[in-house]
């Protein structure tokens, strides 16, 4: 099992963005430096507290000062933007990245985020398709294109200048185009199942409930078999919430009370769910009331945290739920304590993956 990152963020409300942006670049770059194989950045344009705006531009200043790790959009939501230009900015981000960069995608799930755009009553759905068959035609196809769609048109019939290279589009570094991966945030996940058909892979949400993570591999399985390949759990990317510390008190402390950074990222992440009809994924009796959704039950589900040796066993447990898969993505969140926050990611790096995979690698010899 590979370890990676996946981080929206969500910082505090007020706190200076400066700060906050330098908080999660420097997250990326410690990342790199403890041998995480990929990092995941969010992005949206209405939240105060989720204050990406750009996953690529982000992407682009992290870049340099890293050497090993891919970095991903996590993800660009795709009706939010003219296809022409995610295709521009993705093929230049990726020739920076010369190879080090996935492309995640969506239809976008913040829903201030579609009003702004005038998306609110619009199949998004529909759009995100539209959207990135667009993308995939201009990166294989030559100008003018003339790709005729009902949300976007695009053509540059009338100003192409072939012999100076005007009208045309840079292809991507990574050919045809970077991997594509797509967030799965809803149980039986259909989108999983078209994505993998088209052989692009899915990222399990760190806000499910092992029994709805557990959904997503089979629905892959299934999408795999319609684009003719085969289903490998090595592709199979899973976001979890994790803090480990040193001390089990630290480990409560921090990863469950009030006022800290797990306490607040689900506050703010189960209050939007549930205002915007999505209650189900926190619940495990899908009869309870809405109102049975709360921020400390929603951590005590979804958060593991403790001493090494505690979050092993918790992550081998999660893994026998949910079935095999092949990156585990340590969630970001505010670094409330700093020192906290970077001793949790190297204590997950130098102690508890080796002892994961570890116990993996027996587990799998004994069967």
């Amino acid at each position: 099992m590979q370890l990676g990152f996946f981080t929206m963020p969500i910082h505090p409300v007020g706190r200076k963005l400066s700060e906050t942006y330098k908080e999660d670049r420097e997250l990326a770059v410690i990342a790199d430096k403890l041998g995480f194989g990929e990092g995941f950045f969010g992005e949206h344009i209405t939240d105060a507290a989720e204050t990406i705006t750009s996953s690529l531009i982000f992407i682009a200043w992290v870049l340099n000062d890293t050497k090993y790790i891919k970095l991903g959009t996590g993800t660009v939501n795709l009706p939010n933007h003219h296809p022409a230009m995610v295709a521009a900015e993705v093929a230049m981000l990726d020739h920076m990245a010369e190879g080090r960069f996935i492309f995640g995608i969506s239809p976008g799930g913040l829903l201030s985020d579609a009003e702004l755009f005038g998306n609110l009553d619009k199949n998004r759905t529909e759009m995100f398709v539209e959207a990135i068959d667009h993308i995939l035609a201009i990166w294989k196809s030559e100008p003018p294109y003339n790709l005729t769609g009902k949300h976007w048109t695009i053509s540059i019939e009338r100003q192409t200048v072939k012999e100076i290279g005007q009208g045309y589009i840079h292809k991507p570094y990574q050919l045809p185009h970077p991997p594509i991966v797509v967030t799965a945030v809803a149980p039986f996940s259909k989108g999983v199942t078209e994505a993998a058909a088209r052989g692009w892979d899915p990222i399990s949400a760190n806000f499910l409930l092992p029994v709805w993570v557990k959904t997503h591999w089979p629905k892959y399985v299934e999408g795999c078999a319609a684009g003719g390949r085969k289903a490998d759990p090595a592709n199979w990317r899973v976001a979890k919430s994790i803090f480990v510390a040193e001390d089990m008190a630290t480990a409560r402390r921090y990863a469950t009370e009030p006022g800290g950074p797990y306490h607040h990222y689900y506050n703010s992440l189960a209050t939007k769910l549930v205002k915007n009809g999505r209650a189900n994924l926190f619940k495990h009796d899908q009869k309870a009331p809405d109102s049975s959704v709360t921020p400390e039950g929603v951590v005590s589900d979804l958060v593991i945290w403790g001493t090494p040796e505690k979050v092993v066993d918790d992550l081998l447990a999660f893994r026998e739920t949910t079935g095999d898969f092949g990156t585990l993505l340590y969630a970001g969140f505010d670094w409330v304590d700093r020192g906290l926050a970077i001793r949790s990611m190297e204590l997950m790096s130098e102690k508890v993956m080796p002892a994961v995979n570890s116990a993996i690698r027996k587990q799998t010899q004994a069967a």
